[in-house]
């Protein structure tokens, strides 16, 4: 299975013909995986994105997600905050191996953090999102390869894993409040809810 996400939505696969390939478009919560030669591509505002792929046979993936809470437990790596992102991360990387990439060969790029959402810019989300994957991938020796993270403009990112390549665009110019919105409704979601299944931390 090429595909997952973390709450069960449907994964968005479409023909994109600009880059002339099947591409899998995810939300928040939503991360997926190939071995095909295809493009993986999400709209990050505060949340982050991890590309993890393996350098030698291109199997990759990306996820997208955001740590809950209000930052009181973000030090402490058993907080309901910091399960939530390894929970996020897990799936991936486990969805790698079981697709046939081995852990070894592991490298990453990572994106977003931005300080976009109005209403959580006194608890910096953005910046405990963008610290918390440099962490978790430093812990787990995945090496990180690229990043562009925080700053304060929202980031549409194309990742190719058969090939590594990664497009970044910053989008200066919002004409429309969606990505705040998507990201404050995910927030609220996260905080009503508990993570899904259960996580060991070791």
């Amino acid at each position: 299975m090429n595909e997952g996400t973390l709450e069960n939505f449907a994964t968005n696969v479409y023909f994109d013909r600009t880059f002339d390939r099947d591409t899998a478009k995810i939300l928040p919560g939503e991360y997926y995986f190939t071995g095909k030669d295809m493009a993986i591509v999400t709209v990050l505002g505060s949340c982050v994105a991890a590309c993890i792929r393996d350098r030698v046979t291109g199997v990759g993936g990306m996820n997208h997600f955001m740590l809950p809470g209000d930052g009181n437990d973000a030090d402490s790596p058993v907080s309901t905050s910091m399960r939530y992102g390894t929970y996020a991360m897990e799936m991936l990387i486990n969805g790698l191996l079981k697709a046939g990439a081995k852990r070894e060969n592991l490298e990453a790029k990572v994106f977003g953090g931005g300080n976009v959402l109005s209403n959580f810019i006194a608890i910096n989300v953005g910046e405990r999102n963008a610290q918390f994957v440099r962490n978790y991938l430093r812990a787990e020796n995945i090496r990180t390869v690229a990043e562009d993270l925080n700053d304060v403009f929202p980031r549409k990112v194309y990742f190719f894993p058969r090939t590594g390549k990664v497009l970044v665009k910053k989008l200066r110019q919002m004409n429309n409040n969606t990505i705040a919105n998507r990201e404050q409704d995910y927030a609220r979601q996260l905080q009503s809810t508990t993570v899904a299944g259960a996580v060991e931390l070791f």
